[in-house]
């Protein structure tokens, strides 16, 4: 963990304690009235990968049903998005509200940032039409935390053209011919595969090492077919380069313009960069699920966004009608349009989507392979420091793949699955 961070999450444990409300159960209290005034205003931050994109509408919408309640909605570059909000927490200007990661959830839990959402949950009419596999992977510890928002199921992008120039007639369904197309592809200055190798890129090692890994822990985590896989990801940019030079610093916006730009052949996102890549490609740009690996299993990353309210906000009932609001099959069909990604809600699964309905067939295609990462405090710092410092210093020749599974190792320790 960077000194930085390690300033902030200390801060964090001074401060937020005293965010805890005392006396009677926060349960309780987070279904009590608000002192009611006339506005109330709920400070939202929240994240769109499409620049083009706007939730202005679903605002103003919502404050026309709502007169007594104004959003001041805050979009937050998502490079610094975790860091501004637990620096915000910490000095106690937290949003009311906010977009979310899966693997926040413990280490804002353990540090009492959050408010549960169990005693609205209990009168929400609109619960039973949100997927009951989203409540599953959500829940945490026996109580809801977290509002789910949008599902985010990752896959390969693919440019047609350039596989048709290369001769290959149809996508790669194993990790061995996923290798020998990217090979293929990798020539005249362009690269089979663009790897995201800086902070996100966890995703995409996890494709090809993560049907290897049976459980989050020192000893699942250093097992000889798991250090192979590692060996083998590695390679890809060390021995077999079909990813650009670049790859160990390459972040989002690297991989997708080296997709627009024709420097790459496939990479790995979700449906929220279908909308820039058609309107870039049009229908030179194509997806498939990822592949599988010699053992017969696929992982994909489920790394759906929700929103939370939390324990410090004084708005909390306002606060709670917003995130609502936002998970009501109407708004968040509007809502996933914006952001590209996929609804929540059952009755929101026949859907129109547009030009992006190739996508959404990949998407539907690779839930039966999501997976999530560990729900314990670990992850967090797994995703946030240790991994892209560690897959760095591997791509770069500074560690073995044995030491770098080591590193995970330590990390989770017994924590298991």
């Amino acid at each position: 963990m960077t000194r930085r961070r390690l300033v902030v999450f200390t801060a964090l444990l001074l401060v937020l304690p005293a965010f805890v409300f005392a006396g009677g159960s926060s349960e309780q209290k987070a279904a009590a009235s608000q002192p009611q005034s006339s506005p109330q205003t709920v400070r939202f931050w929240y994240h769109l990968d499409n620049p083009q994109a706007t939730i202005d509408p679903i605002v103003q919408e919502f404050e026309k049903n709502h007169s007594n309640i104004k959003i001041e909605a805050e979009r937050i570059p998502w490079s610094s998005y975790f860091e501004k909000l637990t620096t915000a927490i910490a000095g106690g200007s937290a949003p009311d509200a906010a977009l979310v990661k899966l693997w926040w959830q413990p280490q804002l839990v353990n540090l009492n940032a959050l408010q549960p959402l169990d005693p609205w949950l209990a009168k929400w009419s609109g619960k039973s039409d949100v997927y009951d596999r989203v409540w599953e992977l959500t829940t945490y510890q026996g109580k809801h935390y977290y509002m789910p928002l949008q599902d985010v199921i990752l896959y390969v992008y693919y440019r047609k053209d350039m596989f048709k120039s290369a001769g290959i007639g149809e996508v790669p369904k194993t990790a061995d011919q996923f290798l020998a197309d990217a090979q293929k592809l990798t020539h005249d200055g362009a690269c089979g595969f663009g790897i995201r190798g800086a902070s996100g890129g966890h995703d995409f090692w996890l494709t090809f090492v993560g049907p290897y890994i049976n459980s989050f822990s020192q000893a699942g985590l250093t097992t000889q077919s798991v250090v192979d896989a590692n060996q083998w990801y590695i390679n890809l940019f060390r021995k077999y380069h079909v990813s650009p030079p670049s790859t160990p610093s390459d972040g989002f916006r690297e991989t997708i313009a080296n997709m627009e730009n024709g420097k790459t052949a496939m990479t790995i996102h979700h449906i929220g960069s279908a909308a820039g890549l058609v309107a870039a490609l049009g229908d030179k740009i194509g997806a498939f699920v990822v592949p599988a690996a010699s053992n017969g299993k696929r992982w994909t990353s489920f790394g759906d966004e929700e929103t939370a309210l939390f324990s410090s906000s004084k708005v909390k009932t306002a606060a709670w009608d917003w995130i609502s609001f936002l998970a009501t099959a109407k708004y968040n069909l509007q809502w996933v349009k914006a952001s590209g990604q996929v609804s929540i809600n059952k009755s929101n699964a026949s859907a129109d989507y547009g030009d992006l309905n190739p996508f959404m067939k990949v998407t539907s295609e690779s839930m039966p392979y999501a997976q999530i990462l560990p729900a314990v405090p670990a992850t967090t710092q797994f995703v946030s420091t240790v991994w892209p410092a560690t897959m760095q210093q591997a791509f770069l020749g500074q560690i073995t793949s044995k030491q770098m599974m080591d590193k995970f190792g330590q990390l989770y320790g017994g924590s298991g699955k």
